[in-house]
């Protein structure tokens, strides 16, 4: 919370002389700038690859050196044709070859690289809520930052893998204002635009602060509102929050909110104001202290490396003074530490 106070303190036709008309060029629509770390491999042969990890995963001792090499430097669509052929060739599936293989760590972090982007996402939440207790710290950062699309395609995955609708599993695994928060976030009909409505914000702002402001908090508003609103919308309306109220939302928010409520709505804060900071500090946390928390480390640099890896890199010396690279190295080894900073890019 306390990396964050610094990004929410500074909130506060025509036609011409002859009458003619002539015909604009139509422009192309540019291309999105890519912002993620793994990029298709330029001389991409799936048949070559495939041999590669046969001969690798069949050698003596295993030459795990190999496998890192190409499944780190291949893109998710390129990892799954390397699956078809390796399959078709082996007859056996590349995932179960790495599982008698690898160990820990890195057979964690080969797995998750093969899957494609929805079924990772439908494993980790049913990973998240399977046997005693949830991990509602993986529940929130998935649903909260991914795409209304994404959402209906974890959704789809989930029913197709698990044979259960995800909403029904939320509802019998947490309860009260967190389940309500959960289950808006998977409705998947949050605004996308990048269009602000001022009037809007303001009066958002307005509602968020009456409802924060008497003894007890209205969460089912603070719920509506932030969990339908645009990221950028979001934004304009913690900045006209924070010249109605002494304190930012955020505060507002730790101050007459517990337990999962509280960390899931200001997590939806967090990331409406700057997504990669959020993913920074979840990075930094798992890093931080004695033991590492792999399976946050593996699960973000997985999921975010053909997403925003540059931009959470670019927050994450920003905001620690330090390179994301120098602490994964200093946390991890082998040819697990590798695969991690192959991800990362070129450093």
């Amino acid at each position: 919370m306390s990396m964050f106070k610094k990004f929410f303190n500074n909130i506060i036709h025509t036609k011409d002389s002859d009458n003619k008309k002539v015909p604009e060029p139509v422009k192309e629509k540019p291309k999105p700038k890519y912002y993620g770390t793994v990029t298709p491999h330029p001389d991409f042969d799936a048949s070559k690859d495939a041999g590669v990890l046969r001969s690798a995963i069949q050698s003596k001792g295993v030459d795990e050196d190999v496998i890192v090499a190409v499944l780190a430097k291949r893109n998710n669509e390129q990892r799954q044709k390397i699956k078809t052929v390796y399959e078709a060739s082996v007859g056996k599936k590349l995932e179960q070859s790495l599982k008698d293989v690898l160990r820990s760590h890195l057979e964690d972090a080969c797995l998750a690289l093969l899957m494609p982007p929805a079924h990772y996402d439908a494993h980790l939440l049913q990973k998240a809520t399977k046997g005693l207790g949830t991990d509602e710290n993986v529940l929130v950062e998935i649903l909260a930052t991914r795409s209304n699309r994404e959402i209906e395609n974890i959704k789809r995955v989930f029913k197709e893998e698990y044979k259960t609708e995800l909403e029904e599993v939320i509802k019998d695994e947490t309860t009260g204002d967190f389940t309500k928060a959960l289950l808006a976030m998977l409705s998947a009909k949050k605004d996308e635009g990048e269009k602000v409505d001022l009037e809007l914000a303001q009066k958002d702002a307005k509602i968020l602060f009456e409802a924060s402001g008497n003894s007890k908090i209205n969460v089912s508003t603070f719920i509506e509102i932030l969990t339908s609103r645009s990221g950028p919308q979001l934004k304009k309306t913690f900045q006209h929050y924070a010249s109605v109220s002494d304190i930012t939302l955020p505060k507002a928010l730790e101050l007459q909110l517990k337990g999962d409520i509280e960390d899931c709505l200001i997590d939806i804060v967090k990331c409406a104001w700057n997504m990669p900071a959020f993913f920074a500090e979840k990075l930094h946390n798992s890093m931080k202290g004695s033991g590492t928390r792999d399976n946050t480390l593996i699960r973000i640099l997985v999921s975010r490396s053909e997403v925003d890896l540059k931009k959470i890199i670019e927050e994450y010396k920003a905001m620690f003074g330090r390179r994301l690279q120098e602490d994964i190295q200093q946390d991890t080894k082998g040819d697990y530490q590798q695969i991690l900073l192959g991800l990362c890019g070129p450093h």
